[in-house]
């Protein structure tokens, strides 16, 4: 089924307003978590869905994978995409960690051209 361009923006807009609730949370309690964003493919949509908790760097990300912190983080987004109606088989697959330091070495520090790349290697 293809969504019209008004629907697209229909759940763009309620999609980003729960992840922001989700990141607002994260930051209080994830030590070293800055920001999320996400990615997705409408032609491919619930599927392509990606939900990027993005740290300051693999040092951060590393420890609060560690301290078992990546499921509040899929809690976090868990609670988001009920919040927007968006209904996921496996959430553990739309859910990806980054950090600021390898978006550096690697891209530059373009997260645009970053996901972009993330997203043609996936498929």
């Amino acid at each position: 089924m293809s969504l019209t361009k008004r629907e697209q923006s229909r759940i763009e807009r309620t999609l980003a307003a729960a992840l922001t609730d989700a990141c607002e949370a994260g930051k209080v309690e994830i030590v070293g978590f800055q920001w999320l964003t996400h990615d997705v493919d409408y032609q491919r949509f619930p599927e392509s869905l990606r939900v990027i908790w993005v740290f300051a760097g693999q040092a951060e990300q590393d420890a609060a994978i560690a301290k078992g912190q990546d499921r509040l983080m899929q809690t976090l987004t868990a609670g988001a995409l009920e919040a927007a109606a968006i209904q996921l088989e496996t959430l553990p697959t739309h859910v990806h960690f980054d950090n600021e330091q390898q978006c550096l070495r690697v891209d530059g520090g373009n997260w645009q051209q970053r996901l972009t790349r993330q997203r043609s290697s996936k498929r």
